[in-house]
C-alpha cells in the first residue's frame, strides 16, 4: 500500500535573474503553437484535408460532403471544431492530474521537457499529414493540445517558487509580454512566407506552406524549452511522495484535494469570478475574425494585419499594466482592464463596415488589455494557493482558462441566431466583464490570501 509523508520541505532559496529569464522563455517557446498553430494556421488547414477526404475539390467554396472517422459520420467542415471539442473535454480530465504529479515530484523539469517535447513532435508531425490524412492530423492535435495545457500547469506551478508576493505581478507580466512577442515574431515570419512563395490558384501549394508553418511552430517550441530547462533549476517538492509511483500517488492526492478545496471557499470564488470575465475575453479573441469577415466585410489580410498589431501592443500592454499593478495592485489593474475590456466590446459596436483601419485601431486597443489582464490573473492566483500545492490548483486554473470556455461562444451565438446580428452578439459579451468585475470586487482578497497560508503583498 502506497502512504505518504507530507512533512514540508524547507522552501528553496529565491531565484536569480537567470533563472528567472529561462522561466520567461518558456512563454516565449509555446507562445508559437497558440498563435501560428491554433490562432491562424491549423483551423482551414485541416478542414482543407478533411474535405479533401470527403471528395471535394481542394479550394471549392462550399463542401456539402461528409467524413466518417470510426465510422461516425461528420461533416467535413465540422471536424476541426470536433476536434477541439474533444481536446477541451480530455484536457480537463488531464490537466489536475498533471498538477498533482507535479507537486509531489522532485523532478518538475522532466514534466516540463516531457509536456513539451511531446507536445512539439506532436505539431511537428503535421509534416505527414497529406492528401487526406485527416484522422493522422486530428489525432497530433489532440496529443499537441493536451501536452500544451499540461506543460503550462508545471509551467505555472514555479511561479511562486520564484520570487516573493511583492515581485510576482511584475515577473508575470514580464513573461506574457515576452510569450506575446515571440508569437508576433513567428507569425510574421510565417506570414512572409505565405506571401513570398504562395502562388494565385494554386491552392496545394497554400495548403503545403500553411503545412511547413505548423511544423515550424513544433520546431520553434522545441527548440526555446531548451532554455528554460538549462537555466532554470529542480525545486524540492514540499509535500514528498515515499509511494513507489508518483503517478499513482499523484491521483490519489488529487481526490483529496477536491475534497480540501472545500476549506478554500474565498479562493475557489476567485477561480469564478476568473472563469467569468476570462470567458468573456477568449471569446472576443476567438470570434473577432469572424467578426471582421462576415460583419464588417474585411478581407484576410486585414484580419491578419490586426492579429500581428493585437501581439504587439499585448507585449507593451502586458509590461504597462504589470507596472501599474506595481503601483495600484493587481486587483485594481485587472478591475481597470475589465472597464477598458467593457469599452471596447462597446465600440465594436459602432466600427463601420469595410474599414480596415478602425478594425485595427481596436485590435491595438485588445492588445494592450489583453496581456496584462492575463497576466496579472496569473499571478493574482499565485497569492490565494495553498504551498506545495500550486501545480494542483494551477491544474484548475487551466480548466477555468480553457476548459469551460464554451459559455461565451454559447452567447454569442443564441444572441445572434435570435438577431441575425454580430453586433449585438458582440456587445451581449459586456454582460461576462460586467459580471466578473463584480464577482472579483467581492472577493474579500487580504483574507482569502491569509486563509490560503501566504504573506500578502504591500499593495493589494
Amino acid at each position: 500500500m502506497t502512504t505518504t509523508d507530507t512533512t514540508s520541505v524547507s522552501s528553496a532559496p529565491s531565484a536569480n535573474r537567470r533563472e528567472r529569464t529561462g522561466w520567461y522563455f518558456y512563454d516565449w517557446a509555446n507562445s508559437a503553437f497558440q498563435t501560428t498553430v491554433i490562432a491562424v494556421f491549423l483551423g482551414p488547414f485541416l478542414t482543407a484535408v478533411a474535405e479533401q477526404a470527403a471528395g471535394c475539390q481542394l479550394g471549392a467554396d462550399k463542401c456539402d460532403a461528409d467524413v466518417y472517422p470510426f465510422g461516425i459520420t461528420v461533416a467535413a467542415g465540422s471536424y476541426y471544431p470536433y476536434v477541439v471539442s474533444l481536446s477541451v473535454l480530455l484536457t480537463v480530465f488531464v490537466l489536475p492530474v498533471m498538477g498533482a504529479v507535479a507537486d509531489r515530484s522532485a523532478h518538475k523539469k522532466r514534466l516540463l521537457a516531457g509536456a513539451a517535447f511531446i507536445g512539439a513532435a506532436a505539431t511537428c508531425g503535421f509534416a505527414f499529414v497529406t492528401g487526406e490524412r485527416y484522422l493522422l492530423g486530428g489525432l497530433l492535435f489532440l496529443i499537441a493540445n493536451i501536452s500544451f495545457g499540461a506543460s503550462i500547469v508545471v509551467y505555472h506551478s514555479y511561479l511562486p517558487q520564484l520570487s516573493g508576493p511583492d515581485e510576482r505581478d511584475n515577473i508575470s507580466s514580464r513573461g506574457w509580454a515576452l510569450g506575446y512577442l515571440g508569437g508576433f515574431i513567428l507569425l510574421a515570419l510565417n506570414l512572409v512566407a505565405v506571401q513570398l512563395f504562395s502562388i494565385e490558384g494554386d491552392d496545394q501549394r497554400t495548403l503545403d506552406i500553411a503545412r511547413w508553418s505548423i511544423v515550424s511552430a513544433g520546431v520553434w517550441w522545441a527548440l526555446f524549452t531548451l532554455v528554460p530547462l538549462r537555466w532554470m533549476r529542480e525545486y524540492p517538492a514540499l509535500h514528498v511522495s515515499t509511494g513507489a509511483n508518483v503517478v499513482t500517488d499523484g491521483f490519489r492526492q488529487l481526490a483529496r484535494t477536491v475534497r480540501g478545496m472545500r476549506a478554500y471557499p474565498l479562493t475557489l470564488f476567485f477561480l469564478l469570478a476568473f472563469l467569468v470575465y476570462n470567458d468573456g475575453i477568449q471569446t472576443v479573441i476567438n470570434l473577432a475574425s469572424q467578426f471582421g469577415s462576415e460583419e464588417l466585410g474585411l478581407e484576410t489580410g486585414t484580419l491578419i494585419i490586426t492579429i500581428l498589431v493585437v501581439q504587439l501592443t499585448a507585449f507593451f500592454g502586458a509590461l504597462g499594466l504589470g507596472r501599474l499593478a506595481g503601483r495600484i495592485g493587481a486587483r485594481k489593474t485587472i478591475l481597470l482592464s475589465l472597464v477598458l475590456w467593457t469599452a471596447v466590446v462597446v465600440a465594436a459596436y459602432w466600427l463601420p463596415g469595410e474599414a480596415p483601419m478602425p478594425f485595427i485601431a481596436l485590435g491595438a486597443a485588445i492588445g494592450i488589455v489583453l496581456g496584462g489582464s492575463q497576466a496579472l490573473s496569473r499571478s493574482l492566483f499565485s497569492q490565494l494557493i495553498p504551498k506545495g500545492k500550486e501545480g494542483e490548483y494551477y491544474g484548475f486554473y487551466e480548466i477555468s482558462d480553457k476548459g469551460t470556455s464554451w459559455l461565451g461562444p454559447l452567447a454569442f451565438g443564441l444572441v445572434f441566431q435570435l438577431t441575425d446580428s454580430y453586433r449585438v452578439g458582440i456587445v451581449a459579451l459586456v454582460a461576462f466583464f460586467v459580471v466578473g468585475f463584480v464577482l472579483l470586487m467581492l472577493v474579500p482578497l487580504r483574507r482569502a490570501i491569509l486563509a490560503a497560508g501566504n504573506q500578502p503583498p504591500h499593495v493589494l
